[in-house]
Protein backbone atom coordinates (compact mmCIF):
# COMPACT_ATOMS: atom_id res chain seq x y z
CA UNK A 1 0.00 0.00 0.00
CA UNK A 2 2.70 2.42 0.76
CA UNK A 3 4.62 1.63 -1.92
CA UNK A 4 1.52 1.75 -4.47
CA UNK A 5 0.57 5.40 -2.28
CA UNK A 6 4.29 7.09 -3.07
CA UNK A 7 4.03 6.18 -6.72
CA UNK A 8 0.92 7.70 -7.16
CA UNK A 9 2.11 10.83 -4.93
CA UNK A 10 5.35 11.22 -7.18
CA UNK A 11 3.25 10.71 -10.41
CA UNK A 12 0.30 13.54 -9.43
CA UNK A 13 3.85 15.76 -8.71
CA UNK A 14 4.82 14.86 -12.40
CA UNK A 15 1.30 16.42 -13.75
CA UNK A 16 1.55 20.15 -14.35
CA UNK A 17 -1.71 22.40 -13.65
CA UNK A 18 -3.10 24.74 -16.75
CA UNK A 19 -3.98 27.68 -16.01
CA UNK A 20 -6.33 28.31 -18.73
CA UNK A 21 -6.77 31.83 -18.25
CA UNK A 22 -3.06 32.46 -18.74
CA UNK A 23 -3.11 31.08 -22.18
CA UNK A 24 -6.35 32.01 -23.54
CA UNK A 25 -5.45 34.59 -25.82
CA UNK A 26 -3.91 32.10 -28.06
CA UNK A 27 -6.07 29.23 -27.55
CA UNK A 28 -8.93 31.68 -28.51
CA UNK A 29 -7.36 32.61 -31.91
CA UNK A 30 -6.63 29.03 -32.62
CA UNK A 31 -10.24 27.82 -32.03
CA UNK A 32 -12.01 30.16 -33.56
CA UNK A 33 -9.70 29.13 -36.51
CA UNK A 34 -10.97 25.78 -36.51
CA UNK A 35 -15.01 27.23 -36.34
CA UNK A 36 -14.38 28.95 -39.10
CA UNK A 37 -12.60 26.26 -41.22
CA UNK A 38 -15.63 24.26 -40.11
CA UNK A 39 -18.13 26.73 -40.87
CA UNK A 40 -17.48 26.82 -44.11
CA UNK A 41 -18.39 24.01 -45.05
CA UNK A 42 -21.57 24.81 -44.27
CA UNK A 43 -21.91 28.36 -45.51
CA UNK A 44 -23.43 29.76 -48.97
CA UNK A 45 -21.01 31.76 -51.43
CA UNK A 46 -23.79 34.47 -50.38
CA UNK A 47 -23.02 34.41 -47.24
CA UNK A 48 -19.20 34.25 -47.25
CA UNK A 49 -18.35 37.18 -45.91
CA UNK A 50 -19.91 36.23 -42.53
CA UNK A 51 -16.80 34.23 -41.77
CA UNK A 52 -14.43 37.31 -42.09
CA UNK A 53 -16.40 38.99 -39.55
CA UNK A 54 -16.39 35.98 -37.41
CA UNK A 55 -12.56 36.36 -37.67
CA UNK A 56 -12.53 39.73 -36.47
CA UNK A 57 -14.91 38.87 -33.57
CA UNK A 58 -12.94 36.23 -32.58
CA UNK A 59 -9.69 38.69 -32.48
CA UNK A 60 -11.69 41.03 -30.75
CA UNK A 61 -12.41 38.50 -27.77
CA UNK A 62 -8.67 37.10 -27.50
CA UNK A 63 -7.47 41.06 -27.50
CA UNK A 64 -9.90 41.49 -24.75
CA UNK A 65 -8.60 38.56 -22.66
CA UNK A 66 -5.18 40.25 -22.19
CA UNK A 67 -7.65 42.64 -19.76
CA UNK A 68 -7.85 40.26 -16.84
CA UNK A 69 -4.03 39.04 -17.64
CA UNK A 70 -2.79 43.07 -17.60
CA UNK A 71 -0.97 42.15 -13.61
CA UNK A 72 1.48 40.00 -15.86
CA UNK A 73 2.06 37.65 -13.43
CA UNK A 74 1.04 34.46 -14.33
CA UNK A 75 2.89 31.29 -15.36
CA UNK A 76 1.96 27.93 -16.53
CA UNK A 77 3.63 24.45 -17.48
CA UNK A 78 5.97 24.63 -15.10
CA UNK A 79 8.65 22.44 -14.18
CA UNK A 80 7.68 20.51 -10.75
CA UNK A 81 11.20 19.63 -9.65
CA UNK A 82 12.05 22.42 -7.95
CA UNK A 83 12.62 24.92 -10.39
CA UNK A 84 10.67 27.91 -11.23
CA UNK A 85 11.13 27.54 -15.53
CA UNK A 86 8.13 27.69 -17.23
CA UNK A 87 7.42 27.22 -20.61
CA UNK A 88 4.91 29.60 -20.99
CA UNK A 89 4.99 33.06 -18.71
CA UNK A 90 2.49 35.75 -19.64
CA UNK A 91 4.65 38.83 -18.36
CA UNK A 92 4.33 42.14 -19.30
CA UNK A 93 6.54 41.68 -22.65
CA UNK A 94 4.32 38.97 -23.47
CA UNK A 95 1.08 40.95 -22.80
CA UNK A 96 2.43 44.17 -24.75
CA UNK A 97 3.80 41.95 -27.81
CA UNK A 98 0.42 39.61 -27.73
CA UNK A 99 -1.68 43.04 -28.18
CA UNK A 100 0.66 44.10 -30.86
CA UNK A 101 -0.13 41.33 -32.81
CA UNK A 102 -3.82 40.44 -32.08
CA UNK A 103 -4.54 43.93 -32.82
CA UNK A 104 -1.94 43.78 -36.24
CA UNK A 105 -3.70 40.72 -36.72
CA UNK A 106 -7.87 42.28 -36.62
CA UNK A 107 -6.50 45.29 -38.46
CA UNK A 108 -5.32 42.78 -41.64
CA UNK A 109 -8.90 41.23 -41.37
CA UNK A 110 -10.63 44.28 -41.56
CA UNK A 111 -8.29 45.04 -44.45
CA UNK A 112 -9.39 41.70 -46.47
CA UNK A 113 -13.12 42.05 -45.88
CA UNK A 114 -14.19 42.79 -48.99
CA UNK A 115 -11.03 41.88 -50.82
CA UNK A 116 -11.40 38.00 -50.57
CA UNK A 117 -14.07 37.55 -53.20
CA UNK A 118 -11.67 35.86 -55.59
CA UNK A 119 -9.84 34.08 -52.73
CA UNK A 120 -11.05 30.71 -50.46
CA UNK A 121 -12.58 32.29 -48.05
CA UNK A 122 -13.00 29.88 -45.51
CA UNK A 123 -8.89 28.63 -46.38
CA UNK A 124 -8.25 32.59 -45.85
CA UNK A 125 -9.68 33.42 -42.72
CA UNK A 126 -8.46 30.00 -40.74
CA UNK A 127 -4.45 30.36 -41.92
CA UNK A 128 -4.98 33.87 -41.01
CA UNK A 129 -6.12 33.24 -37.31
CA UNK A 130 -3.78 30.54 -37.29
CA UNK A 131 -0.97 32.82 -37.69
CA UNK A 132 -2.06 34.92 -35.21
CA UNK A 133 -2.65 32.17 -32.89
CA UNK A 134 1.33 31.00 -33.07
CA UNK A 135 2.14 34.71 -32.82
CA UNK A 136 0.43 35.60 -29.90
CA UNK A 137 2.03 32.08 -28.09
CA UNK A 138 5.68 33.23 -29.03
CA UNK A 139 6.28 35.97 -26.68
CA UNK A 140 5.03 34.31 -23.99
CA UNK A 141 6.99 31.36 -24.72
CA UNK A 142 9.51 30.22 -22.31
CA UNK A 143 11.50 27.48 -23.69
CA UNK A 144 13.15 26.88 -26.82
CA UNK A 145 10.90 23.90 -27.81
CA UNK A 146 7.59 26.09 -27.54
CA UNK A 147 9.51 28.85 -29.43
CA UNK A 148 10.35 26.81 -32.14
CA UNK A 149 6.90 25.33 -32.32
CA UNK A 150 4.92 29.12 -32.03
CA UNK A 151 7.09 30.08 -34.76
CA UNK A 152 6.31 27.71 -37.38
CA UNK A 153 2.88 28.39 -36.43
CA UNK A 154 2.74 31.69 -37.36
CA UNK A 155 5.04 31.27 -40.42
CA UNK A 156 3.79 28.10 -42.29
CA UNK A 157 0.37 29.56 -42.70
CA UNK A 158 1.98 32.92 -43.47
CA UNK A 159 3.11 31.18 -46.59
CA UNK A 160 -0.03 29.72 -48.06
CA UNK A 161 -1.51 33.05 -47.24
CA UNK A 162 1.13 34.82 -49.66
CA UNK A 163 0.47 32.34 -52.48
CA UNK A 164 -3.64 32.02 -51.76
CA UNK A 165 -4.62 33.94 -55.10
CA UNK A 166 -4.56 31.14 -57.35
CA UNK A 167 -3.54 31.23 -61.16
CA UNK A 168 -1.45 34.10 -59.97
CA UNK A 169 2.41 33.80 -61.02
CA UNK A 170 3.78 36.66 -58.94
CA UNK A 171 2.06 35.44 -55.81
CA UNK A 172 3.01 32.02 -56.01
CA UNK A 173 6.23 32.39 -56.93
CA UNK A 174 6.80 35.17 -54.07
CA UNK A 175 5.38 32.08 -51.73
CA UNK A 176 7.89 29.91 -52.67
CA UNK A 177 10.90 32.19 -52.64
CA UNK A 178 9.71 32.86 -48.91
CA UNK A 179 8.75 28.92 -48.08
CA UNK A 180 12.40 27.86 -49.43
CA UNK A 181 14.66 30.74 -47.79
CA UNK A 182 12.19 30.08 -44.10
CA UNK A 183 12.79 26.15 -44.29
CA UNK A 184 16.41 27.21 -45.06
CA UNK A 185 16.52 29.62 -41.89
CA UNK A 186 14.81 27.68 -39.48
CA UNK A 187 16.72 24.36 -40.46
CA UNK A 188 19.74 26.64 -39.49
CA UNK A 189 18.27 27.91 -36.07
CA UNK A 190 17.14 23.97 -35.26
CA UNK A 191 20.93 22.76 -35.87
CA UNK A 192 22.05 25.92 -33.16
CA UNK A 193 19.16 24.90 -31.00
CA UNK A 194 20.63 21.49 -30.77
CA UNK A 195 23.96 22.93 -30.03
CA UNK A 196 22.64 24.50 -27.22
CA UNK A 197 20.89 21.76 -25.76
CA UNK A 198 23.70 19.55 -26.36
CA UNK A 199 25.87 21.96 -24.44
CA UNK A 200 23.56 22.83 -21.34
CA UNK A 201 20.86 19.74 -21.69
CA UNK A 202 18.04 21.68 -21.00
CA UNK A 203 15.68 23.90 -23.26
CA UNK A 204 13.97 26.35 -20.98
CA UNK A 205 15.86 29.97 -21.71
CA UNK A 206 16.17 30.26 -17.66
CA UNK A 207 17.73 27.06 -17.37
CA UNK A 208 20.14 27.63 -20.30
CA UNK A 209 20.90 31.02 -19.12
CA UNK A 210 22.38 29.78 -16.15
CA UNK A 211 24.36 26.58 -17.49
CA UNK A 212 25.75 28.70 -20.18
CA UNK A 213 27.85 30.41 -17.30
CA UNK A 214 29.49 26.27 -16.48
CA UNK A 215 29.97 25.38 -20.07
CA UNK A 216 33.34 23.11 -19.96
CA UNK A 217 36.04 24.74 -21.89
CA UNK A 218 35.98 21.45 -24.39
CA UNK A 219 32.28 22.47 -25.16
CA UNK A 220 32.61 26.56 -25.38
CA UNK A 221 33.08 26.72 -29.19
CA UNK A 222 30.08 24.49 -29.91
CA UNK A 223 28.05 26.64 -27.25
CA UNK A 224 28.88 29.86 -29.12
CA UNK A 225 28.19 28.25 -32.53
CA UNK A 226 24.66 26.99 -31.24
CA UNK A 227 24.00 31.04 -29.61
CA UNK A 228 25.29 31.87 -33.40
CA UNK A 229 23.11 29.50 -35.50
CA UNK A 230 19.54 30.32 -33.47
CA UNK A 231 20.07 33.97 -33.64
CA UNK A 232 20.63 33.33 -37.76
CA UNK A 233 16.78 31.42 -37.70
CA UNK A 234 15.10 34.75 -35.84
CA UNK A 235 17.98 37.75 -38.27
CA UNK A 236 15.78 35.80 -41.15
CA UNK A 237 11.95 36.28 -39.02
CA UNK A 238 13.08 39.77 -38.39
CA UNK A 239 14.38 41.44 -42.21
CA UNK A 240 17.71 41.77 -40.90
CA UNK A 241 20.50 42.23 -43.79
CA UNK A 242 21.50 40.08 -45.72
CA UNK A 243 18.55 37.88 -44.43
CA UNK A 244 16.02 40.18 -46.14
CA UNK A 245 16.53 39.09 -50.13
CA UNK A 246 13.16 37.74 -49.63
CA UNK A 247 11.19 40.64 -48.75
CA UNK A 248 10.60 43.09 -51.62
CA UNK A 249 8.79 40.54 -53.60
CA UNK A 250 7.20 38.60 -51.12
CA UNK A 251 5.19 41.46 -50.28
CA UNK A 252 4.33 42.29 -53.77
CA UNK A 253 3.42 38.95 -54.59
CA UNK A 254 1.13 38.75 -51.55
CA UNK A 255 -2.11 40.21 -51.23
CA UNK A 256 -1.79 43.85 -49.79
CA UNK A 257 -3.52 42.96 -46.72
CA UNK A 258 -1.30 39.68 -46.04
CA UNK A 259 2.05 42.20 -47.17
CA UNK A 260 1.13 44.73 -44.24
CA UNK A 261 0.51 41.47 -41.94
CA UNK A 262 4.02 40.27 -42.79
CA UNK A 263 5.33 43.69 -42.42
CA UNK A 264 4.08 44.12 -38.79
CA UNK A 265 3.03 40.97 -37.14
CA UNK A 266 5.82 38.72 -39.06
CA UNK A 267 8.34 41.35 -37.90
CA UNK A 268 6.92 41.43 -34.33
CA UNK A 269 7.36 37.41 -34.14
CA UNK A 270 10.91 37.98 -35.38
CA UNK A 271 12.34 40.04 -32.65
CA UNK A 272 10.06 38.98 -29.96
CA UNK A 273 11.91 35.30 -30.32
CA UNK A 274 14.58 37.32 -31.02
CA UNK A 275 14.52 39.71 -27.86
CA UNK A 276 14.01 36.34 -25.46
CA UNK A 277 16.79 34.04 -26.74
CA UNK A 278 19.14 37.10 -26.04
CA UNK A 279 18.27 38.68 -23.29
CA UNK A 280 16.61 35.62 -21.21
CA UNK A 281 18.45 32.34 -22.46
CA UNK A 282 21.89 33.91 -24.06
CA UNK A 283 23.03 36.86 -21.52
CA UNK A 284 26.54 35.04 -20.66
CA UNK A 285 27.21 35.36 -24.39
CA UNK A 286 26.38 39.11 -24.82
CA UNK A 287 29.90 39.26 -26.39
CA UNK A 288 29.30 37.15 -29.01
CA UNK A 289 25.43 38.17 -29.93
CA UNK A 290 26.04 41.74 -29.06
CA UNK A 291 28.46 43.13 -31.51
CA UNK A 292 26.87 41.03 -34.18
CA UNK A 293 23.14 42.06 -33.85
CA UNK A 294 25.48 46.34 -33.81
CA UNK A 295 26.71 45.04 -37.41
CA UNK A 296 23.16 43.69 -38.72
CA UNK A 297 21.58 46.68 -37.63
CA UNK A 298 23.97 49.28 -38.95
CA UNK A 299 23.98 46.68 -42.17
CA UNK A 300 20.25 46.58 -42.30
CA UNK A 301 19.11 50.23 -41.54
CA UNK A 302 21.74 51.49 -44.57
CA UNK A 303 20.58 48.10 -47.27
CA UNK A 304 17.05 49.31 -46.76
CA UNK A 305 16.74 52.62 -47.25
CA UNK A 306 19.06 52.75 -49.83
CA UNK A 307 16.84 50.48 -51.50
CA UNK A 308 13.94 52.64 -50.83
CA UNK A 309 15.59 55.59 -52.49
CA UNK A 310 16.05 53.78 -55.77
CA UNK A 311 12.37 52.98 -56.33
CA UNK A 312 11.17 55.02 -59.45
CA UNK A 313 7.83 56.19 -59.20
CA UNK A 314 6.44 54.58 -62.60
CA UNK A 315 6.95 51.07 -61.94
CA UNK A 316 4.42 48.71 -61.23
CA UNK A 317 3.55 48.37 -57.17
CA UNK A 318 6.26 50.91 -56.93
CA UNK A 319 4.06 51.94 -53.61
CA UNK A 320 4.40 48.25 -51.93
CA UNK A 321 8.20 48.09 -53.01
CA UNK A 322 9.00 51.47 -51.59
CA UNK A 323 6.97 50.44 -48.31
CA UNK A 324 8.89 46.95 -48.35
CA UNK A 325 12.32 48.65 -48.51
CA UNK A 326 11.03 51.31 -45.62
CA UNK A 327 10.13 47.60 -43.11
CA UNK A 328 13.51 46.74 -43.79
CA UNK A 329 15.03 49.94 -42.72
CA UNK A 330 12.53 49.79 -39.81
CA UNK A 331 14.04 46.79 -38.77
CA UNK A 332 17.40 48.03 -38.61
CA UNK A 333 16.46 50.90 -35.92
CA UNK A 334 14.42 48.08 -34.04
CA UNK A 335 17.76 46.04 -34.16
CA UNK A 336 19.38 48.76 -32.29
CA UNK A 337 18.14 48.77 -28.13
CA UNK A 338 18.61 44.84 -28.48
CA UNK A 339 22.48 45.32 -29.38
CA UNK A 340 22.82 47.65 -26.85
CA UNK A 341 21.24 45.56 -24.17
CA UNK A 342 24.64 43.25 -24.39
CA UNK A 343 26.40 46.43 -23.50
CA UNK A 344 23.85 47.90 -21.20
CA UNK A 345 20.69 46.74 -19.34
CA UNK A 346 17.74 44.72 -20.30
CA UNK A 347 15.93 48.40 -19.89
CA UNK A 348 16.97 49.24 -23.35
CA UNK A 349 14.65 46.67 -24.65
CA UNK A 350 11.77 48.32 -23.67
CA UNK A 351 12.87 50.68 -26.74
CA UNK A 352 12.22 48.53 -29.05
CA UNK A 353 9.10 47.83 -27.75
CA UNK A 354 8.22 51.36 -27.69
CA UNK A 355 9.41 51.78 -31.62
CA UNK A 356 7.52 48.81 -32.56
CA UNK A 357 4.75 49.22 -31.24
CA UNK A 358 4.50 53.43 -33.19
CA UNK A 359 5.55 51.33 -36.25
CA UNK A 360 2.71 48.46 -35.83
CA UNK A 361 0.43 51.59 -36.08
CA UNK A 362 1.81 53.83 -38.57
CA UNK A 363 3.12 51.32 -41.09
CA UNK A 364 -0.74 49.51 -40.95
CA UNK A 365 -2.01 52.52 -41.64
CA UNK A 366 0.26 53.16 -44.69
CA UNK A 367 -0.63 50.20 -45.93
CA UNK A 368 -4.49 50.63 -45.35
CA UNK A 369 -4.42 54.23 -47.50
CA UNK A 370 -2.33 51.90 -50.28
CA UNK A 371 -5.25 49.04 -50.41
CA UNK A 372 -7.60 52.27 -51.08
CA UNK A 373 -6.10 53.26 -53.33
CA UNK A 374 -5.18 49.93 -54.70
CA UNK A 375 -9.01 49.52 -56.11
CA UNK A 376 -8.83 51.99 -58.39
CA UNK A 377 -5.28 51.77 -59.59
CA UNK A 378 -4.27 48.41 -59.85
CA UNK A 379 -0.91 48.90 -60.46
CA UNK A 380 -0.40 50.98 -57.25
CA UNK A 381 2.65 52.92 -58.74
CA UNK A 382 3.90 56.02 -56.87
CA UNK A 383 2.88 58.17 -59.53
CA UNK A 384 -0.51 57.28 -58.69
CA UNK A 385 -0.80 59.06 -55.77
CA UNK A 386 -0.05 61.94 -57.31
CA UNK A 387 -2.91 64.48 -56.54
CA UNK A 388 -4.61 62.01 -54.03
CA UNK A 389 -5.93 65.10 -51.71
CA UNK A 390 -8.04 66.31 -54.65
CA UNK A 391 -10.01 62.75 -54.73
CA UNK A 392 -9.58 61.69 -51.49
CA UNK A 393 -8.83 63.96 -48.95
CA UNK A 394 -8.95 62.15 -45.69
CA UNK A 395 -7.16 59.65 -46.94
CA UNK A 396 -4.53 62.08 -48.10
CA UNK A 397 -3.68 63.54 -44.80
CA UNK A 398 -4.03 60.09 -43.18
CA UNK A 399 -1.10 58.65 -45.46
CA UNK A 400 0.96 62.17 -45.16
CA UNK A 401 0.36 62.04 -41.10
CA UNK A 402 1.64 58.19 -41.12
CA UNK A 403 4.72 58.89 -43.92
CA UNK A 404 5.42 61.39 -41.04
CA UNK A 405 5.51 59.52 -38.33
CA UNK A 406 7.72 56.92 -39.86
CA UNK A 407 10.01 59.65 -41.17
CA UNK A 408 10.23 60.78 -37.59
CA UNK A 409 9.15 64.64 -38.64
CA UNK A 410 5.92 66.76 -36.76
CA UNK A 411 3.17 66.26 -36.84
CA UNK A 412 4.03 62.79 -36.30
CA UNK A 413 5.38 63.77 -32.77
CA UNK A 414 5.08 59.75 -32.38
CA UNK A 415 7.66 58.91 -34.68
CA UNK A 416 10.40 61.77 -33.71
CA UNK A 417 10.04 60.24 -30.17
CA UNK A 418 9.99 57.13 -30.65
CA UNK A 419 13.53 57.70 -32.54
CA UNK A 420 14.79 59.32 -29.51
CA UNK A 421 14.84 56.47 -27.29
CA UNK A 422 16.30 54.19 -30.10
CA UNK A 423 18.83 56.90 -30.42
CA UNK A 424 19.13 57.15 -26.52
CA UNK A 425 19.66 53.57 -26.31
CA UNK A 426 22.39 53.14 -28.84
CA UNK A 427 24.27 56.61 -26.69
CA UNK A 428 23.59 54.84 -23.38
CA UNK A 429 25.22 51.30 -24.40
CA UNK A 430 28.22 53.47 -25.67
CA UNK A 431 27.59 52.45 -29.60
CA UNK A 432 28.19 56.17 -30.74
CA UNK A 433 28.91 54.81 -33.89
CA UNK A 434 25.59 53.34 -34.23
CA UNK A 435 23.75 56.22 -33.50
CA UNK A 436 25.78 57.64 -36.18
CA UNK A 437 24.97 55.30 -38.72
CA UNK A 438 21.24 55.41 -37.41
CA UNK A 439 21.42 59.62 -38.29
CA UNK A 440 22.64 59.15 -41.41
CA UNK A 441 19.74 56.97 -42.55
CA UNK A 442 17.04 58.95 -40.83
CA UNK A 443 18.29 61.73 -43.22
CA UNK A 444 18.23 59.64 -46.43
CA UNK A 445 14.60 58.08 -45.16
CA UNK A 446 13.42 61.84 -44.79
CA UNK A 447 14.10 62.03 -49.09
CA UNK A 448 11.65 59.41 -50.24
CA UNK A 449 8.98 59.90 -47.53
CA UNK A 450 8.86 63.49 -47.51
CA UNK A 451 8.79 63.08 -51.55
CA UNK A 452 5.98 60.93 -51.20
CA UNK A 453 4.19 63.14 -48.88
CA UNK A 454 4.41 66.31 -51.65
CA UNK A 455 2.99 63.98 -54.00
CA UNK A 456 -0.10 63.53 -52.53
CA UNK A 457 -0.53 67.44 -52.74
CA UNK A 458 0.68 67.89 -55.88
CA UNK A 459 -2.18 69.11 -58.56
CA UNK A 460 -3.63 66.25 -60.28
CA UNK A 461 -2.77 67.04 -63.69
CA UNK A 462 -0.49 64.51 -65.33
CA UNK A 463 3.11 65.60 -66.23
CA UNK A 464 4.43 64.47 -69.19
CA UNK A 465 4.24 60.64 -69.90
CA UNK A 466 2.02 59.86 -66.49
CA UNK A 467 -1.24 58.40 -66.38
CA UNK A 468 -3.77 61.50 -65.28
CA UNK A 469 -5.89 59.82 -61.92
CA UNK A 470 -8.99 59.11 -62.31
CA UNK A 471 -11.90 61.45 -60.39
CA UNK A 472 -14.41 58.70 -60.56
CA UNK A 473 -15.26 58.04 -56.74
CA UNK A 474 -15.63 54.54 -55.64
CA UNK A 475 -17.61 53.07 -52.64
CA UNK A 476 -15.26 52.21 -49.82
CA UNK A 477 -15.78 49.23 -48.09
CA UNK A 478 -16.43 50.35 -44.01
CA UNK A 479 -13.85 47.95 -42.83
CA UNK A 480 -11.38 49.38 -45.44
CA UNK A 481 -12.26 53.11 -43.61
CA UNK A 482 -12.68 51.53 -39.87
CA UNK A 483 -9.21 50.61 -40.11
CA UNK A 484 -7.49 53.39 -41.91
CA UNK A 485 -9.75 55.42 -38.83
CA UNK A 486 -8.56 53.28 -36.19
CA UNK A 487 -4.81 53.77 -37.26
CA UNK A 488 -4.95 57.48 -37.86
CA UNK A 489 -6.97 58.34 -34.59
CA UNK A 490 -4.61 56.31 -32.61
CA UNK A 491 -1.20 57.90 -34.17
CA UNK A 492 -2.99 61.23 -33.54
CA UNK A 493 -3.56 60.52 -29.62
CA UNK A 494 -0.03 58.69 -29.10
CA UNK A 495 1.53 62.11 -30.54
CA UNK A 496 -0.76 64.48 -28.31
CA UNK A 497 1.13 62.80 -25.33
CA UNK A 498 4.60 61.46 -26.95
CA UNK A 499 6.38 61.00 -23.32
CA UNK A 500 4.01 57.97 -22.70
CA UNK A 501 6.77 56.64 -25.46
CA UNK A 502 9.62 57.73 -23.12
CA UNK A 503 8.15 56.03 -20.08
CA UNK A 504 7.21 53.04 -21.60
CA UNK A 505 11.02 52.64 -23.13
CA UNK A 506 12.31 53.09 -19.35
CA UNK A 507 10.15 50.50 -18.13
CA UNK A 508 11.82 46.63 -17.28
CA UNK A 509 9.12 44.54 -19.30
CA UNK A 510 11.30 41.09 -17.69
Amino acid sequence: MTVAADSATGAASLVQSVDWLAIAPPVTAATVALLVLVADLFVGERHKPLLGYGAVAGLVAALALLVPLRAGDRSTFCLTGGTQACSYTADQFALVIQALVLGGALLTALLSIGDTRKLPAGEFWFLLLASAAGAALLPAARDLATLVVALEVASLPAFALVGIKRGDRRSSEAALKFFLSSVVATAVMLLGVSFVYATTGTLHLTEIAARLDEVPGRFDTLAQAGVALTLVGFAFKTAAAPFHFWVPDTYVGAPLPIAAYLSVVGKAVGFSGLILVTVIGFPSYADVWGPALAVLAALTMTVGNVAALRQTATRARSAVRLLAWSSVGQAGYLLVPIAAAAYSSDAQIGSTVAYALMYAVVNLGAFAVAALVARTHPGNRLSDYRGLYATRPLAALALGFFLLCLAGLPPGIIGLFAKVTVFSAAVDAGLGWLAVVMAVNVVIALYYYLQWTAALFRSPEAAAGEEAPTQQKHRVPAPLTTAIALTAVTGIALSGAPQLVLRFAAVNLF
